[in-house]
């Protein structure tokens, strides 16, 4: 039986491994000081300005008004700009300030499914949609159909402001019962709880991928994913936008969107603004994986996954006179021949080496 959290204690030992194998010369590097250049120049900003007291705050300000060599960068207007803009920075995504409402929305993503060596079932969810929903609910059905043991579902193209639509797709996973999160806002003093009353659909090996670009309800959807042991993560950690937004108009008609809600994991952890962490952490360009994205709807995921082998200068091509391993490479023309989908091939090799494991 597939247990995610021996996987995972399995998993966390060989990368702990690595990371030391790999990271302590790095980290004795890091901690050494260089030339000091002075005060101004070694500190951090944020960090002095966080180890000031309240007084020490107000203290300081005034002795910038009063000696700095420019007075009228430091007008009250000047200081009130310098406050909105730090404040934006330190909510990390909690506040955004937009020019207006736009109608130029990104496009949707699409849904897009396909089985990869012969028995492991391959979902990307796209946006998060009503089509979106009956997509995937008719590729597991195809699935079922082949006999699929395993299961990829990949939330690297899902960010929406849809809660509903997220839960929908997470109770096709999650066991009937459980929690899938908490939306809380504080302000508002009012928590709704997602919670599965439904049987789930799939109970074979599954593995999720995540990234800088997996926002929103997605973020939920995979933590809830990860907290009741279903499904092992990997990739990068989330965008740490799993918050409900709302937005509030200004005079000027640019717009204020305002993080009214924040999502709690059935942990009873947040998930802003940390995001959700892999249990494998892989990386992959995010230019990279947008040209995967794109051709594989022509070409299929096959070739970004699977090496082919390739033919080897041998006793026959000597006498013919050829080679084809240069031959070979003149065909292989054009950036695309190149692109290597590192996340997935890390989930089919995850999925791979359980079903050897298993089989003794």
């Amino acid at each position: 039986m597939f247990r995610p959290s021996a996987v995972r204690m399995k998993i966390g030992i060989i990368v702990a491994g690595a990371l030391m194998g790999g990271g302590i010369a790095s980290g004795i590097s890091a901690q050494t000081p260089g030339p000091s250049a002075g005060p101004s120049a070694s500190a951090e900003p944020k960090v002095m300005v966080d180890s000031l007291a309240p007084a020490e705050m107000e203290e300081t300000i005034r002795t910038l008004k009063s000696n700095f060599v420019d007075p009228n960068a430091l007008k009250d207007q000047e200081i009130n700009r310098a406050t909105l803009e730090g404040l934006l920075t330190r909510l990390h995504g909690g506040a955004i300030l937009l020019p207006g409402k736009t109608t130029n929305a990104e496009p949707p993503a699409p849904f897009y499914s396909e089985v990869l060596g012969n028995h492991i079932g391959y979902a990307r969810i796209g946006s998060l949609s009503p089509d979106n929903l009956g997509a995937l609910d008719k590729a597991r059905s195809d699935f079922a159909a082949k006999k699929i043991d395993a299961l990829v579902i990949d939330l690297r193209a899902t960010s929406s402001s849809d809660f509903n639509l997220a839960a929908e797709v997470t109770k096709r996973f999650v066991p009937k019962g459980k929690t899938l999160w908490t939306l809380r806002k504080t302000a508002a003093h009012q928590d709704r709880a997602f919670t599965n009353d439904r049987d789930p659909v799939f109970h074979g090996t599954t593995i999720v991928l995540v990234d800088g670009e997996t926002s929103g309800p997605a973020e939920a959807m995979a933590a809830a994913l990860k907290a009741h042991d279903q499904a092992l993560l990997i990739g990068q950690p989330s965008a740490g936008r799993a918050v409900e937004y709302a937005d509030f108009p200004l005079t000027s008609g640019k717009i204020l969107r305002v993080a009214v809600g924040e999502v709690i994991g059935p942990n009873g952890v947040s998930l802003f603004p940390d995001g959700v962490k892999p249990d494998l952490p892989v990386e992959l360009p995010l230019a990279q994986k947008h040209q995967i994205f794109l051709q594989s709807a022509q070409r299929g995921l096959t070739a970004f996954v699977f090496e082919t082998e390739r033919p080897h200068f041998n006793e026959a091509a000597l006498i013919a006179g050829t080679n084809p391993e240069i031959e070979i490479r003149q065909q292989r023309r054009g950036p695309e021949e190149s692109v290597h989908d590192s996340v997935l091939q890390r989930a089919v090799d995850v999925i791979t080496s359980l079903a050897i494991f298993q089989k003794h």
